[in-house]
C-alpha cells in the first residue's frame, strides 16, 4: 500500500492559492510565500526531506499544466524529472503530456487513484492541486499532510479543505517545528 501525501504552503486561514505568484496564479496576493515573510532556509527544509521520500508525483490537470513545463527545465526541480508522475483528470488528452519530464500516466477517476494506492511502491506526493486534494480527502484517500503554515491571512482563495458537510476526520501530529519568521511546519497522519 502506497501513502498519498499532500504537501502545501498554506496561509493561517487555510488558503493555498497562488503561493509562488507564477504563471497561472492569479490570486490578488500571489507570491505571498516570499513577498512579506523573511526567507529562512531552515523553514523550507521540509522540501528536501520530502524529496528523500518521494517515489512519484501526483497533480490535478491545472497544476500539471502549470508546473510541468517549468519544473521540467528547472534546476531546483531536477530530482523530480525522472520520477513517475500521475495526473488525475477526466479531460486532459494524452497528447497534452509534457515531453522530457519522465513517465506520466493519466488517472481518469478516484477509483484509479485508489487502485494506484493499493500497488507496491513508496510515497506519492501531491503538489499544488488544491481541488484534487479536497476530492481525495473527501474520498478518504489522503494518508498524510505536510504543511508549511505562513503567518498571513489571505481572506479568500482556494482553500486547503472542503467546506462540505462530512464526518469528522482525526489527524495525528507526526512532527512540528516553528521558525523565527513565523512559519510553522506541521506533519499530520490521517487517522482511520
Amino acid at each position: 500500500m502506497r501513502d498519498l501525501v499532500y504537501t502545501a504552503f498554506v496561509s493561517l486561514d487555510g488558503v493555498v492559492d497562488s503561493p509562488g505568484g507564477g504563471p497561472g496564479e492569479e490570486h490578488r496576493s500571489g507570491g505571498w510565500v516570499m513577498k512579506d515573510i523573511e526567507f529562512l532556509p531552515e523553514a523550507f527544509s521540509l522540501k528536501g526531506e520530502e524529496l528523500e521520500e518521494t517515489t512519484a508525483l501526483m497533480f490535478g490537470r491545472r497544476s500539471y499544466e502549470a508546473f510541468a513545463p517549468i519544473w521540467r527545465d528547472s534546476d531546483d526541480h531536477l530530482a523530480y524529472k525522472e520520477l513517475p508522475k500521475f495526473v488525475v483528470s477526466t479531460t486532459l488528452p494524452e497528447d497534452a503530456l509534457v515531453e522530457g519530464w519522465g513517465r506520466t500516466t493519466i488517472l481518469r477517476s478516484l477509483d484509479d487513484v485508489a487502485e494506484l494506492k493499493r500497488s507496491d511502491g513508496g510515497a506519492i506526493f501531491i503538489h499544488g492541486s488544491a481541488e484534487l486534494a479536497r476530492r481525495l480527502s473527501e474520498a478518504n484517500l489522503i494518508d498524510r499532510y505536510h504543511l508549511l503554515v505562513f503567518p498571513v491571512l489571505l481572506g479568500s482563495g482556494k482553500s486547503l479543505f472542503s467546506r462540505s458537510d462530512r464526518d469528522k476526520q482525526l489527524l495525528t501530529l507526526r512532527s512540528s517545528a516553528a521558525y523565527p519568521n513565523g512559519v510553522t511546519k506541521l506533519i499530520y497522519d490521517v487517522v482511520g
